[in-house]
């Protein structure tokens, strides 16, 4: 089911939503072949910005790599990218 909201849900009226009302039609399947040949590619050079995010993305990153959390924040918004050119 398909439905279109006039605000941005927060992550509490995402997390109440059943799962038959997320449409997850355009969600590849990802195997565990996948994530074996998935590699993690550190951007070569970098231009300072200010970005801002929320604290739940903020607490995962510094959880997973406290010292170098945000050249991973960048190597995942440049595989975006990448996954996303043609």
């Amino acid at each position: 089911m398909k439905t279109t909201y006039d605000h941005a849900l927060t992550l509490e009226e995402l997390a109440a939503l059943p799962d038959s009302d997320i449409d997850t039609s355009d969600i590849p399947e990802l195997d565990e072949t996948f994530w074996k040949n998935a590699k993690l590619v550190m951007p070569q050079t970098k231009q300072l910005i200010s970005l801002r995010v929320t604290p739940e993305v903020l607490a995962y990153f510094k959880a997973t790599s406290p010292t170098h959390y945000t050249t991973k924040m960048a190597a995942v918004l440049s595989a975006y990218v990448v996954a996303h050119q043609s």
